[in-house]
């Protein structure tokens, strides 16, 4: 279990490592919903989502072996490692399936780390991994499934609640299971917490109605940064502990949010990076009246060149 504790334990050991991100306020009829929202940018944390904060806690816990670290992503965790060896001076291996976006693969290579593309799907690349750490001894940075990790993660809780005037929900995208985890972990229960997910990758949305977390069938267009099969043992198990919500969201719902974000407010998110704001676009979360709501902008490792408007033909 991770407790709140240990994410203000993290906050110490990664300052200086991560960035403190910003937070915006915006009238939600600029996006066609209800209330006023409380974005966070972590689309502008090191190498463009929050998951540096728990590569670098992982990552600092002791010394390093000389074989360095190793990890499996769909791209942004594989992007913080990288990122987090190369500050660290440690050699780094990143596992990604072969559907991840070129533009991460790009920049995971631009970072230095030895990158290994096995698979159509994250679970896939983590079994290579898996085995590859076996053979060297490198340090297992898992992207999501790790007490320090989850810890690293629930930093950004910590920041938005000192950095806004109070929030009583917050909106989370939902991958492994990391940062929700992380974020209610931080929380525990004082402020409600949504998990979203696309509809064709239900994970944490299944292992609920399951009763424990169970295997998914992964499709849809956010594979690349949502595209974990099976819901982390942390994450579920603290799901049910704090009473974290989960809803759906279809994928005509990620691209209105994303295009939304763009056209309104100029920030470049990844489809993954908006789906959060995608539950208030499509209605699968409807704010009370006077309800105070945090947005999670988590990544931002996209190809800008389809948020404009159509060429004319």
């Amino acid at each position: 279990m991770v407790n709140r504790s240990d994410v203000e334990a993290a906050a110490a050991l990664v300052q200086g490592r991560v960035r403190e991100t910003p937070v915006i306020a915006v009238d939600g009829a600029d996006l066609g919903v209800p209330g006023q929202l409380s974005l966070k940018l972590e689309l502008h944390q090191h190498t463009g989502s929050f998951k540096p904060r728990g590569a670098f806690n992982r990552m600092l816990q002791g010394a390093l072996p000389s074989a360095g670290v190793i990890a499996a992503s769909g791209g942004n965790h594989g992007l913080a490692v990288a990122y987090a060896a190369r500050s660290l001076g440690v050699p780094a291996e990143v596992f990604v399936p072969v559907t991840s976006s070129p533009v991460k693969v790009q920049r995971l290579a631009g970072l230095g780390a030895q990158v290994r593309q096995v698979g159509q799907h994250y679970a896939e690349a983590l079994a290579a991994s898996t085995r590859r750490a076996g053979e060297t001894g490198a340090l297992v940075v898992h992207a999501y499934d790790q007490p320090e990790v989850v810890a690293g993660q629930g930093t950004v809780g910590r920041e938005l609640e000192r950095q806004g005037d109070g929030i009583d929900t917050v909106l989370v995208a939902v991958g492994g299971g990391g940062l929700v985890s992380g974020i209610a972990s931080w929380f525990d229960g004082s402020v409600r917490v949504v998990a979203v997910e696309p509809e064709q990758i239900p994970t944490l949305h299944s292992a609920l109605k399951a009763g424990r977390p169970v295997d998914i069938e992964v499709g849809g267009i956010a594979t690349d940064s949502l595209g974990a099969r099976r819901i982390g043992e942390i994450a579920f198990d603290t799901a049910r502990r704090t009473g974290v919500v989960s809803v759906l969201v279809r994928d005509e719902d990620l691209v209105r949010a994303r295009r939304l974000l763009w056209s309104e407010l100029r920030v470049a998110a990844e489809l993954g990076g908006a789906a959060a704001l995608a539950a208030l676009v499509g209605g699968a979360y409807v704010p009370q009246a006077g309800e105070r709501v945090a947005v999670i902008v988590c990544g931002g490792n996209t190809d800008p060149s389809d948020l404009g408007p159509a060429a004319p033909h």
